[in-house]
């Protein structure tokens, strides 16, 4: 059985079920969710139950892993095939995040590649290793990002991209934990990032449970902070990488990042290295996913905020440009967008 304690997505091999943290239900319930219903799964990463790009791919691994082994059949190309039609389905819940393609294509290769004797077990062997692997991945870009924090007191992030968006450490906020352990105390100012507030919800409330000084800011606060000079750092997550450097993330990445650049602040986008995706050529090919425009105008409120018959756009992403970014954050190092040609 591989699931962590404190962490956000495990595999129960015992019972082969996949189980999760619902995010929906933060801060104010937490329950881990076991399953082994192709629907639950789906909807699970669909609604946001499960969300943040590393803990998605790790998710849609273990899902496959354990709807493969609970087929009652070792005939090899009916489990091929349903192999290929979960991971198509799969693949549609969230466009944007290059992880959750990468590790669905890993889950495919590895099947394909399995013999019939041990195709279910080579599945659960590969989802357990893409558990293990994002936790070393992300302490990896914490230990770097740690290095670029030493002399700072106080960062700024955008949307969830700690623990709660990854298995363990997670991605943005790795940095700090690996900080707290070593013994520096770093200030968070964490965006609301609304509409369905992932900072307010989840940044928070994981900070605030790991001890770290956080404070909550409205989105459109992120500039005045920056201008009274109460950050050394922006620090966010990502989905998506083109080879130029553009970065799709969490909606109002892009004009944080604006912000950062006119006070002279480093803007420091932190990601495992996968989350690169060199068939596109620039942030104008990243698929840019359109959510219901009932998150704008119904989600969260007691009552409808808006009034009816007006319209809402609901973008869950933006793309930040590379000229913005001062350097990526990966279990490689630190590589600077002029950088990326070079792993290529």
């Amino acid at each position: 059985m591989c699931f962590l304690k404190g962490a956000t997505v495990g595999y129960d091999t015992v019972n082969n079920k996949a189980v999760f943290v619902d995010q929906t239900l933060l801060p104010s319930q937490y329950r881990e969710v076991s399953t082994d219903d192709y629907t639950e799964m789906f909807e699970a990463v669909k609604t946001l139950k499960v969300r943040g790009a590393p803990a998605i791919g790790v998710f849609a691994g273990i899902c496959t892993a354990v709807l493969i082994n609970k087929i009652e059949t070792d005939d090899y190309y009916i489990l091929i095939s349903k192999l290929e039609r979960i991971c198509a389905d799969f693949v549609q819940c969230r466009p944007t995040a290059v992880n959750l393609k990468w590790a669905l294509e890993k889950m495919l290769d590895g099947g394909r590649k399995s013999t019939p004797q041990n195709l279910k077990k080579n599945l659960k062997t590969l989802a357990l290793k893409m558990i293990e692997d994002d936790i070393s991945v992300c302490r990896k870009i914490g230990e770097y990002g740690a290095e670029l924090l030493a002399d700072k007191n106080a960062i700024l992030t955008h949307c969830n991209a700690g623990r709660l968006a990854a298995v363990k450490y997670g991605t943005a906020l790795a940095p700090v934990y690996i900080a707290q352990e070593q013994g520096h105390s770093i200030k968070v100012y964490a965006d609301e990032t609304r509409p369905l507030l992932q900072g307010a919800r989840l940044t928070a409330f994981e900070l605030v449970n790991a001890g770290i000084d956080t404070t909550l800011i409205c989105d459109n606060t992120a500039s005045a902070v920056m201008a009274k000079g109460l950050v050394d750092a922006v620090l966010v997550g990502c989905d998506r990488v083109a080879k130029n450097g553009d970065a799709a993330n969490k909606i109002g990445t892009s004009a944080v990042a604006i912000s950062a650049k006119h006070y002279g602040i480093p803007f420091y986008v932190c990601m495992p290295f996968s989350t690169f995706d060199f068939s596109l050529n620039d942030g104008s090919q990243i698929i840019i996913e359109e959510r219901a425009a009932e998150e704008v105008t119904d989600f969260w409120y007691k009552e409808r905020m808006a009034p009816e018959g007006v319209h809402a756009l609901n973008f869950a992403f933006d793309v930040t440009s590379s000229s913005l970014i001062t350097a990526f954050i990966t279990e490689k190092g630190i590589i600077k967008p002029t950088e990326i040609k070079n792993y290529i």
